[in-house]
């Protein structure tokens, strides 16, 4: 059976030297190799951290199948399997080298800044200070911020790599725990809603309107009197006596604010 397969290959290969413009024979012969593709693509990604995608070393490492199809030169003698696997595994490796944008330079600086800490901690027995790793380095404090903000560079973190495992299916991601800085507090709206209430309690409509107006929806004293009817002037009076009004109330109240 094996020796029928070693024919039936050996066959593609001849035809496709012949016509290495024909697409068929070309699939046939990466069918038949992809195994090779998959088994160094998973070599190389066990041995690096996590955040590198193995998808992405094996559809590099089959650009660099083709490659080697289209250069073998059958007439040398060698196996195409000896000759594709240093092509494959090296069209992987330039893939992991466009992937690291970050130059050789900072790694260096970056591994003498972590030395560095993990020298004074093991002096002093807690987290170090920015000046105690400098004295360490034997750096001036401007030079040691410098140095500190060129190897923070390497601080990448992969969105998708596994933060926790869960006992469901689906695993928590990095990008799963990210702070979503334009998402508001829904407690703080609850908050500015209640102290709203507070002090509005005891207006007219058109008092409690230019409170909430003013303070909340932060429209100027012309527009809301263009809102209300009312001149530019007279808001103005409304809101100053209004406020004084609300001092006056909310200084006997200041226990419900303190409590």
């Amino acid at each position: 059976m094996t020796s029928k397969l070693s024919e039936d290959i050996a066959h593609v290969w001849i035809e496709f030297k012949k016509d290495m413009r024909n697409q068929a024979l070309r699939n046939r012969l990466m069918e038949r190799y992809l195994p090779l593709v998959k088994y160094n693509a998973e070599r190389v990604w066990a041995k690096l951290p996590e955040g590198v995608d193995l998808n992405d070393l094996i559809s590099s490492g089959v650009f660099g199948l083709m490659d080697a199809i289209e250069a073998y030169d059958m007439e040398r003698g060698v196996k195409f399997e000896t000759y594709c696997v240093p092509r494959i595994r090296g069209a992987m490796l330039d893939e992991l080298r466009t992937m690291d944008w970050v130059p050789r330079l900072v790694r260096s600086k970056a591994s003498k800044l972590e030395a560095a800490r993990k020298a004074v901690i093991a002096t002093v027995g807690r987290p170090p200070t920015d000046a105690e790793i400098a004295t360490e380095m034997g750096l001036p404090v401007q030079e040691f911020e410098k140095l500190k903000a060129e190897a923070s560079a390497v601080n990448l973190v992969s969105l998708n790599k596994k933060w926790y495992e869960t006992d469901s299916y689906k695993d928590v991601r990095e990008v799963d725990i990210l702070e979503d800085a334009r998402g508001e507090d829904p407690t703080n709206g609850i908050q500015k809603l209640d102290v709203m209430k507070l002090v509005t309690r005891g207006l007219n409509r058109n008092e409690r309107l230019i409170i909430i107006l003013y303070y909340y929806e932060e429209l100027t004293m012309k527009e809301i009197g263009t809102t209300l009817g009312l001149s530019e002037s007279r808001v103005s009076q409304m809101h100053s006596s209004i406020v004084a009004r609300m001092k006056e109330q909310l200084g006997g109240r200041r226990p419900e604010f303190n409590s």
